[in-house]
């Protein structure tokens, strides 16, 4: 059966990280206006709230499961702000190494952040268009290409950038390459300046020339001259990554909806959920079924998690949780905006800001179009031949 109710403590771990995002939402507007500065990689009051990671480690007996619970996680700090002062020693190209890595590369990576780089000037959702190349001279393989929109780009170690080794095969030719920083041939050429999420750092690349060890393609076996893990491999990436996109995005409404119901209280406006539809106002039915949505985001997002922990097929599942967190992130930073008014679009509140950062939950993962697709495939049983 599946169960997501949280034991006791769990739930105090939850009242322990709101209280974190609390002080962390004093640095939130500093750096959202400040984008040239990265963020420490810890706040000043870091270590009063060290110990959140060592209780979620040691949840007891009865925990929920890891990855559910790891979601939920997210989401509330999330709940404080979406900027990035407590960056994790992971980053999205670890997923990838977990996803398609031999275990001997997943040991050599575990304690080396690794940024993802997939998106290129002239390919975005569609992966299998990837234009940089990769090409094995003796035992090192010879990168060339651009990539941009690189989530952690600046801060990372390293990055695992995907290439095709032979573009007549499509999908098929698609691989992924560990770089690391300071490979000569591997240039980092712009940081990024963004509508939303300024305090995570997002950067460009270029590579020219750029050669890596033949052991530093993802999965191959040493023994093997051009091994390494396929494209479904690496696409398992995104089930593991779009779940969490979506706590981030449920994380920022749970934010601005209670910072809506706060302002109507004051107002002495107050949801009637006992009344019919047609006896509430406007701006209070419209509060439910923004309770509504974000309750069935919750549960897709959990489910998810939990789905991955049993070792089971989770990609409609990853699909659906991101397609939904991110469009109820979208729709529901407009409405609080909405509701708000004039007080809403100013930088007096963090209202605004959640807005700006709520439309990226929508696209990279994969855009909700790319979600929709992916759906309709897993339901229908169709190629992608038939949805073109």
């Amino acid at each position: 059966m599946v169960d997501f109710t949280f034991n006791a403590k769990e739930q105090e771990i939850i009242r322990e990280i709101r209280r974190e995002g609390l002080v962390l939402r004093k640095y939130a507007r500093y750096y959202d206006e400040h984008e040239e500065e990265l963020p420490p990689d810890e706040f000043p009051e870091a270590k009063e709230f060290a110990h959140i990671d060592k209780m979620a480690a040691d949840r007891g007996a009865d925990a929920t499961s890891p990855t559910a619970f790891y979601m939920c996680m997210l989401m509330h700090r999330t709940w404080g702000d979406m900027m990035r002062m407590k960056v994790p020693f992971t980053a999205l190209g670890n997923a990838s190494v977990t996803a398609a890595g031999t275990d001997e590369q997943k040991k050599r990576w575990a304690k080396t952040r690794l940024s993802m780089a997939n998106t290129e000037p002239g390919c975005g959702s569609d992966s299998k268009a990837i234009e940089t190349t990769a090409e094995l001279d003796g035992d090192e393989w010879v990168l060339n290409g651009e990539k941009i929109f690189v989530t952690t780009g600046i801060r990372a170690e390293g990055s695992v950038i995907w290439a095709t080794i032979d573009k007549s095969a499509g999908r098929g030719g698609i691989k992924a390459f560990v770089v690391m920083k300071g490979t000569p041939g591997f240039e980092l050429v712009k940081k990024e300046k963004k509508m939303g999420i300024r305090s995570s750092d997002t950067a460009a690349f270029v590579l020219k020339n750029c050669r890596v060890p033949k052991e530093n393609l993802l999965g191959m076996d040493p023994t093997v001259k051009k091994g390494g893990g396929g494209f479904k491999g690496l696409m398992k990436t995104f089930n593991l990554t779009r779940p969490g996109v979506a706590a981030m995005g449920i994380g920022n409404i749970m934010a601005c909806q209670e910072f809506v119901a706060e302002e109507m209280a004051k107002e002495g406006v107050a949801v009637d959920y006992e009344a019919g539809q047609h006896k509430r106002s406007a701006i209070q039915q419209k509060m439910i079924e923004l309770e509504a949505e974000l309750e069935a985001a919750t549960l897709c997002t959990l489910r998810a998690g939990w789905l991955a922990d049993k070792g089971k097929p989770n990609n409609l599942e990853a699909s659906v949780s991101k397609q939904k967190g991110g469009d109820i992130s979208r729709r529901g930073a407009q409405l609080a905006l909405e509701i708000l008014g004039a007080m809403g679009s100013t930088h007096d509140q963090l209202v605004e800001k959640w807005f700006r950062d709520a439309r990226i939950t929508d696209i990279y993962e994969g855009t909700g179009e790319i979600q929709r697709l992916v759906i309709a495939r897993e339901l229908l049983n169709y190629t992608s031949k038939d949805l073109t």
